[in-house]
Order: C-alpha cells, then sequence, then structure tokens
C-alpha cells in the first residue's frame, strides 16, 4: 500500500518530510533530533535519502597520492529501519540506479523485504561525480524507468537472474521523481512528460516534485500533466531558504527559478538570520496557496532547514 494517504482527520494535506543519512562516522541521534522536532505534525512518512560512492584522491604517507572509494553517508537502509521501529513512521528510502549496481539493488530490495519496508522512492540519482565504470549499463542502470523494471520484476518474485524469490507478501509500492520546470537533460517539456507518463502507467503510485519557490509553474505543470492522463498523486516537494548564497545556489544546483517578488526581498537581507526568516515567510504563504488550491500532500526538504520547516509546519498545520 503507498504511503501517499487520504486527508489528514482536520482536511489539511498530509505531512511528510525528507533527511539524509549522518556522514559517515556521526550518530544517527542527530537524525533522531531532526525527527523529534517535527513529529508532532504527525509525519506521514519520511524519506531517506541515498549516496553512491565517490573516488577521491587520498595522500599517503609517503606524499603519494591514491585513489579511494569512499561513501560519504552510508547506512540508507538500517536508517530506515531504525525509523519504522522507533517512531512507528512509514520510513522511504531513496533508492538510486546511478553508482548501485543491479546486483547491490537487489541485495537492498531483499534486505527491505525482510525488515518489513514497504515503501521506496525510485530515482536516477546524480551522476555527475561518478567514474565511467560506474556508468555501465552491464552493471548499473541507465535511467530509473530501467530501476522500476527491477523493483517491478522483484514484486514479481523473481530475481535478476531470473529465479524464484519467496516470501515477498507485501510488495513494494514505490513514488518517482518529476519536475514542474523540466528535468535538466530534458530536450523540452514534452518528452519530460512522455516518460512522466511511462513511470506512471509502469507502476509509480505517486510522484513528488523537486523544490520550487514559484507555485503557478507547478500548478501549470499538474495541469499539463492531468491532460497527458497523468492521474497520480503530484504531491509538492518545498524548502525554505535559510542562507542568503541560497538566491544563487539554489536555482544553480536545482534549475528552480526564484521569483523577482523573492529575490528582491533576499536580496534585502544583510545576515543569513535575515534571509531565513524571509525563507520562512515566503514558504509559509507558498504552502497556504498550495493548501488553497487542494495539494493532498507537502513534503518538505529539511537539509541544514530542520528550524524553519518547524516553524512553517507550526504555522499552516
Amino acid at each position: 500500500m503507498s504511503v501517499i494517504t487520504p486527508r489528514r482527520s482536520d482536511g489539511t494535506p498530509m505531512f511528510s518530510f525528507e533527511i539524509l543519512p549522518p556522514l559517515k562516522g556521526n550518530s544517527i541521534y542527530k537524525v533522531y533530533g531532526i525527527i523529534d522536532r517535527l513529529k508532532e505534525f504527525d509525519p506521514a512518512y519520511i524519506n531517506i535519502t541515498s549516496h553512491h560512492s565517490e573516488h577521491v584522491l587520498k595522500e599517503q604517507p609517503d606524499g603519494s597520492l591514491r585513489r579511494v572509494s569512499v561513501r560519504k553517508r552510508p547506512g540508507t537502509v538500517a536508517i530506515a529501519a531504525a525509523i519504522q521501529n522507533k517512531y512507528g513512521i512509514k520510513a522511504v528510502p531513496h533508492i538510486i540506479c546511478k553508482g548501485f549496481s543491479k546486483e547491490e539493488t537487489e541485495y537492498a530490495l531483499l534486505d527491505l523485504n525482510f525488515l518489513g519496508i514497504n515503501n521506496l522512492l525510485l530515482l536516477r540519482g546524480d551522476c555527475k561525480s561518478l567514474d565511467t565504470i560506474q556508468q555501465n549499463p552491464e552493471i548499473y542502470h541507465e535511467h530509473a524507468t530501467d530501476l522500476q523494471e527491477q523493483v517491478n520484476l522483484f514484486n514479481q518474485g523473481y530475481s535478476l537472474d531470473g529465479t524464484r524469490i519467496e516470501g515477498i507478501d507485501t510488495p513494494f509500492a514505490y513514488g518517482m521523481a518529476c519536475y514542474p520546470e523540466k528535468h535538466e537533460e530534458a530536450p523540452n517539456m514534452d518528452s519530460d512528460l512522455y516518460w512522466l507518463k511511462k513511470k506512471v502507467e509502469n507502476g509509480a503510485s505517486y510522484l513528488v516534485t523537486q523544490m520550487f519557490f514559484d507555485n503557478e509553474k507547478y500548478y501549470r505543470f499538474v495541469d499539463r500533466c492531468r491532460a497527458a492522463g497523468i492521474d497520480v498523486p503530484i504531491i509538492p516537494g518545498v524548502k525554505p531558504v535559510v542562507f542568503r548564497n541560497q538566491l544563487t545556489v539554489l536555482p544553480r544546483v536545482f534549475r528552480a527559478d526564484i521569483p523577482e517578488t523573492f529575490a528582491s526581498e533576499l536580496r534585502k537581507c544583510r545576515t543569513d538570520e535575515d534571509a531565513k526568516q524571509v525563507g520562512v515567510e515566503w514558504l509559509t504563504e507558498q504552502c497556504r496557496d498550495l493548501i488553497a488550491h487542494g495539494v493532498e500532500g507537502l513534503h518538505f526538504y529539511t537539509f541544514m532547514a530542520t528550524d524553519s520547516v518547524r516553524k512553517v509546519a507550526e504555522k499552516i498545520y
């Protein structure tokens, strides 16, 4: 059963949020601290991001450099299990195809099935820092739709090599990503919608958007999706601005435009604390407008922004 649920008892959209696993060597209690700050708003689910290994040059005792593989944020599956066990809140780990082999993905699916975690978010993942070998299509999936086929096969009780997998009592339900302002690699929005419809036809039970700051772009995107026959819930993903430099960083990294009304207020800020306050005010109004337009949920990206997300949630829930 998908984590997308009916509206809350008070009629407001469901609340959900995304967290990152702690950096390697850090305590899970930092994750618990985020959840403890937000659990009172009755989250329908919590997403946990996934991060592939990267190759870095590490200096050796003799001064030479050696290329080593480092995964800075391991533990997505384990953290998902810990959250679901400790809080009784549905955990939704990200499963990504870039940087994770098809075999590694199968092991993750097996572990999650054993642990009773049956909801996923399937993503392509970032490929900018991958080595050529990590993009070999015989070992790694090329697209999220390829990863989707593997999960569907697993749900039918088959492993990669075609052997039967016993005991899958609750197949995985999953959501996938969408981009109100177009995926950066899509040649045009029509092409983006073509592949988005394929995701839904092949089993995605809901879609969650990349962050956006202009609601009109989200509404136009939803209208185009509906006209194309995409009828699953499209959950808006939102994030508060918390630093002055995000005025330029977020559009560059996430290809999300910041409306001039918002940008002009951020330019007036003299400190990050000023920017954080402006970010809370903008996101509060953004969420109120989304609620007025009948969205089924609000999904918050909390990285470096837990306090701001809490302030917004206090105002709208």
